[in-house]
């Protein structure tokens, strides 16, 4: 049984910096594809960055360069480090895997979701 634990959310101010971790227990092999999604509040849920145990991060055109998905996948931890952060980037957000190696930000593409860490931003 595949569980995810999202962390390290909270609320900052314009600019500032978040870093959100994701634990992963029941994961028993490399090849899942991990990805980092956000719904802001009134809106749909939306793929931030997304990581494959042997490739370079893929991300949303809004991330501007302000964010960074890592893995380490020995201890299966999921990281985004954000900086930069504006009032937009407000919202739920949510760690993902899918068992299958395949680049997607498509939210429907992810059987498996944690419970999602709050991060605010204020201006």
């Amino acid at each position: 049984q595949v569980q995810l634990v999202e962390s390290g959310g909270g609320s900052v101010q314009a600019g500032g910096s978040l870093r959100l971790s994701c634990v992963a227990s029941g994961v028993t092999y490399r090849g899942y594809y991990w990805g980092w999604f956000r719904q802001p509040p009134g809106k749909e849920r939306e793929g931030v960055a997304s990581i494959g145990s042997y490739g370079a991060g893929h991300y949303a055109d809004f991330v501007k360069d302000r964010f960074i998905i890592s893995l380490d996948d020995s201890k299966r931890i999921l990281y985004l480090h954000m900086k930069n952060l504006e009032p937009d980037d407000t919202g739920m957000y949510y760690c993902a895997l899918k068992p299958t190696f395949g680049i997607s930000l498509r939210p429907t593409d992810f059987p498996y979701w944690g419970q999602g860490t709050q991060v605010t931003v204020s201006s």
